[in-house]
């Protein structure tokens, strides 16, 4: 059998200073309890290979793959507000980098590894749960197209690890356009080694931002790059309802992909100042900061380019606040123009924000479920008629009577609903073109908190029983295809259920 991973390690070739070269920690039984298959193909592995016993025994860490070149990288980070000057992989091992068969490279790192010199007396390892909740949720983000990393395998090790109480312990193989974080630039800010920013920066444009180099201000294209990166990646996660739960900016990647799994959720009943983390007691990643949140790490992330941008020192200061206050303006037409289409517009125009702020207004009031409202909104869109002029002013359809259903009681909907249909007449398209381009952005199906609980806690048992995961992996394959194989799936939670996610480390 040849190398099981075609490796070339370019972050490796960097200078000492950015990781600390180590073997992962071997465990003690593997057994594999996910493949991602598909993932393996599109990267151009053999997923037989990956499932030989040659291949557990590298993705379980117990035998250092051929080619790489171990190492753990080296960051930093505001935690919460607060700086830490030195973080770094204490529970992960990046195997090395490889290059898939359309030109993309990836990093091939390992989750759950066992301790490292960034441990900080952790023990290095993860849990079951955790694990496939972060291949759950990532498969999930995939496939609503939202920039992400992704699990190739989850194993089993055999072991148990300690936290609140014993939990089955578990390794996780994941894959990302690179593990560089604004932390990771924060690392060297800290130690006054401007040298080591420069050369990240010119890493991190080489490996995702190319067109930069040949900017009059590399270092400020940049910038401005990952900004608007990052507004368009919050904005895809606020339109499907996605809360991070811990956007510290060790968990911001430059590529902007969304990284770190840790106690992040789907919101149910719409409601801005939603968390779901068990550690975020001031609401500080609440779904409706989240914006805010990014706008503060990437100002850390332009202080620190600051000495790179321009030999004077006032402009570089200006060209980093100039840079920092677009992102507003970057995200808000991001944002608008998502949730336009997912009420069925092309196009932005005059009074749409208005029509949407109050949308969102009628779903927070009548505590509606997020996920739902947008799809039975589409439902509402009659099909059977050839054209929106022919709508009856006051004939309630089935579907709207469904439509209706999600919320509580709240006033103006019906009054909401009949500007809508008036400004959707006014782009000349049949109900079914509507309906077919909401369905295609509005999700039936997403990784509902209680059965991501569910499908963990049957896999994390005495006698793991993977059927549930399997079953909701297969569903959230195809997230806009009303599916009757996947019923209960999209159904929020009973009333009165409280969820909390935790971080898992």
């Amino acid at each position: 059998m040849g190398a099981l991973f075609p490796f070339d390690n370019s972050y490796a070739r960097l200078p000492e200073q950015f990781y600390a070269r180590l073997n992962p920690v071997p465990v003690k039984a593997p057994r594999l309890l996910a493949l991602n298959e598909p993932l393996a193909r599109r990267l151009g592995l053999d997923p037989a290979a990956l499932a030989s016993d040659e291949g557990l025994q590298v993705l379980s860490g117990r035998t250092p793959p051929e080619g790489g070149a171990p190492l753990a990288a080296a960051y930093a980070g505001h935690q919460f507000g607060q700086f830490n000057p030195q973080l770094g992989d204490g529970r992960a091992i990046l195997l090395g980098e490889i290059v898939a068969p359309d030109g993309l490279r990836f990093d091939i790192q390992l989750k759950g590894s066992g301790r490292t010199p960034f441990s900080r007396g952790g023990d290095g390892r993860a849990a079951i749960g955790p694990v496939l909740r972060e291949y759950l949720i990532s498969e999930a983000m995939a496939a609503l197209g939202v920039p992400t990393t992704r699990v190739l395998a989850a194993m089993a090790t055999g072991e148990w690890i300690m936290r609140d109480e014993p939990l089955p312990g578990a390794v996780l193989t994941r894959v990302a356009s690179s593990h560089i974080r604004v932390g990771t630039f924060q690392f060297f800010a800290a130690r006054g080694d401007i040298e080591s920013v420069r050369l990240l920066a010119d890493h991190a444009i080489a490996r995702h931002y190319p067109e930069a180099r040949d900017a009059e201000r590399p270092y400020a294209a940049f910038l401005d790059a990952v900004l608007r990166r990052q507004a368009a990646l919050i904005a895809q996660w606020m339109s499907v309802g996605f809360i991070h739960g811990v956007m510290n900016t060790d968990n911001m990647a430059v590529s902007g992909e969304t990284i770190d799994y840790g106690p992040c959720a789907f919101m149910d009943r719409y409601d801005p100042a939603t968390v779901f983390s068990s550690i975020d007691h001031g609401g500080r990643y609440a779904y409706g900061n989240q914006p805010a949140i990014a706008r503060w790490n990437l100002a850390r992330f332009a202080e620190i380019l600051v000495p790179l941008l321009d030999p004077n020192d006032d402009k570089a200061l200006e060209l980093a606040n100039a840079a920092i206050g677009r992102f507003g303006d970057i995200f808000e037409a991001e944002f608008t123009g998502r949730l336009a289409r997912k009420l069925g517009l092309l196009v932005v125009r005059e009074g749409d924000h208005e029509l949407i702020r109050e949308w969102l207004r009628l779903m927070q009031v009548g505590q509606a479920d997020f996920t739902n409202a947008f799809r039975r909104l589409g439902h509402a869109i009659e099909s059977s008629f050839e054209a929106l002029e022919s709508f009856p002013e006051r004939v309630e359809s089935d579907s709207e009577l469904q439509l209706k259903a999600v919320f509580g009681p709240v006033f103006g909907l019906d009054d909401w609903l009949s500007r809508w249909r008036g400004r959707l007449a006014e782009e000349g398209r049949t109900p079914g073109a509507i309906r077919m381009a909401m369905e295609s952005v509005n999700p039936a199906v997403i990784p509902r908190n209680h059965r991501v609980e569910e499908a963990l806690a049957a896999a994390s048992a005495e006698e793991p029983d993977l059927a549930p995961l399997e079953r909701l992996l297969t569903a959230l394959e195809r997230p806009f295809a009303d599916q009757a194989d996947a019923a209960g799936l999209g159904a929020p939670a009973p009333a009165g259920v409280e969820y909390r996610t935790f971080c898992g480390t």
